[in-house]
């Protein structure tokens, strides 16, 4: 596994632009992907845990266990030039790790799908 390890998303236009990319639904966080231009470059990160989910100390600790399953599971399965950009959900705080990383491990690796409610529907 010779792949480089993700690096971050800092400044908010960088977040801004991910926004307009792929959203990929789980239980504990929304999933943002976008590729970038420079495919060659390694993935990146970002990590966004709103004040709804809870104070300074609750928010820091969603994104300390996001990193972390980051950091473990999931970035040999991030691709290179894509910036990815995680949302937590509040249940990402008391979720096993165990589902945490499988979750996000199914989400980043997932391809695009095709939406069901864009197939033609049978005439009746």
């Amino acid at each position: 596994m010779n792949e480089q390890k993700p690096l971050r998303l800092r400044k908010r236009a960088e977040f801004l632009t991910v926004r307009n990319g792929e959203k990929r639904r789980g239980a504990y966080f929304l999933l943002e992907v976008k590729e970038r231009e420079d495919q060659d470059g390694p993935p990146r990160v970002g990590f966004t845990v709103t004040k709804k989910n809870g104070n300074a100390v609750i928010r820091n600790r969603i994104k300390r266990r996001l990193r972390e399953a980051v950091r473990v599971n999931v970035a040999d399965d991030m691709q290179p030039g894509t910036d990815y950009v995680i949302v937590a959900r509040r249940d990402a705080l008391d979720a096993p790790f165990a589902d945490l990383t499988r979750e996000l491990s199914k989400r980043v690796s997932k391809k695009t799908q095709i939406r069901r409610s864009t197939k033609l529907q049978p005439a009746r």
